[in-house]
């Protein structure tokens, strides 16, 4: 018998579906919303937007899901009210999926229908296969299909998602053409059809920096609305979406740390942005920009790494020597470019700066030497 939605989130998953881990926020909100609900959604537009922009819910603060412009989650909310699939695209790190799958558990309360696009995903992972063994034992039956997520998702009138779309290739992604147009899949080995009921929709997320990226045809384009999600736009933006995972991460993790200080994260995030965008924040100098993204998904990772290593191997208190290993990796991604830009920005930008600067500027050369 499967667990419920209790039993899961006192479970030992390494990472619960988001409408588990945030389930009595969403039930929350489906007490307290009023408004009506469109048809297939568990909670009205509004609520939604509170779902993820953060709020309150009678007495329930509700944390926010995604930091940003809320127009921006308006919009995409809309368009899943019509029959237009939704693409959020942007660069790495800049909370696409995060935003999917979030959407998908507040319209849907499942977040689970995921179709992980790679170099190696086929055309039936999109519509559907078969069982073999039943197939050659007994033919073509309805008990032999393998539906795919997206599939499962059109027969339940709910929203499947499309992480990475243009990491397909383009016959692939093609399949999605017919399928967002007519509403339907043709089974022609069981001589029918299974359409989509009303709720259906799918979130797709395509990458714009990635390497091996297929491009989308016009054709399949037109199927769908964009939303760009923009890398933050000021610092202190970035550094409140950081220290919310951050935070959020360890506790999720149980990593024995202290979080780190707002000083440390404001370092992390410092460098990130000036080798982002290849000049210190007062524009006073320019820095050559490493080959890697260096995204604000991964000054969470860097953060997150160096609490494991404080309080396994530390004292619990993160020190300027766990930030300099994580940093290394993060910025030398290509030895050859990268191991250069590091060491010009350590030298002339990192250097002289402030005493909390020198400290990790030495730091960071040990690990160099």
């Amino acid at each position: 018998m499967a667990k419920s939605k209790k039993e899961k989130s006192e479970s030992t998953d390494l990472r619960l579906p988001a409408d588990i881990q945030y389930q009595e926020e969403l039930a929350a909100l489906q007490k307290a919303d009023k408004d009506s609900k469109p048809h297939g959604w568990q909670l009205s537009p509004r609520s939604v937007l509170t779902y993820i922009c953060g709020g309150t819910a009678g007495k329930k603060e509700i944390t926010p899901k995604y930091i940003g412009r809320s127009r921006l989650v308006e919009i995409a909310i809309s368009t899943l009210l019509t029959d237009r699939a939704l693409l959020l695209i942007g660069e790495p790190g800049t909370a696409k999926s995060w935003l999917s799958e979030h959407l998908t558990a507040a319209i849907t309360g499942d977040s689970t229908k995921v179709v992980q696009g790679t170099a190696g995903t086929t055309e039936e992972q999109i519509r559907y296969t078969w069982n073999y063994a039943m197939l050659i034992a007994s033919g073509p039956q309805p008990e032999s299909l393998i539906k795919s997520p997206i599939l499962r998702a059109m027969e339940e009138g709910t929203i499947a998602r499309f992480e990475e779309i243009t990491r397909c290739a383009a016959e692939v992604q093609d399949a999605m053409i017919s399928l967002l147009s007519e509403k339907r899949v043709s089974i022609p080995e069981l001589l029918t059809e299974i359409p989509a009921q009303k709720g259906f929709s799918v979130i797709a997320t395509a990458n714009t920096r990635d390497r091996g990226v297929n491009d989308m045809s016009a054709a399949l384009k037109r199927r769908f609305n964009l939303v760009v999600l923009p890398t933050p736009t000021d610092i202190e933006v970035e550094i409140e979406i950081v220290q919310q995972r951050v935070q959020e991460l360890s506790k999720d993790l149980n990593i024995q740390a202290e979080l780190p200080s707002d000083s440390t994260v404001n370092q992390v995030v410092t460098i990130f942005r000036e080798l982002r965008m290849g000049q210190t924040l007062d524009r006073k100098k320019k820095v050559k920009t490493p080959s890697g993204v260096l995204s604000t998904a991964e000054a969470i990772s860097l953060l997150t790494n160096s609490m494991a290593l404080a309080g396994s191997f530390g004292s619990g208190e993160i020190k300027v020597e766990d930030i300099a290993a994580g940093l290394q990796g993060s910025v030398i991604k290509d030895e050859d470019k990268d191991h250069d830009v590091w060491e010009e920005y350590l030298r002339n930008v990192m250097n002289k700066r402030d005493s909390d600067w020198k400290k990790l500027y030495q730091a960071c050369l040990e690990i160099q030497n």
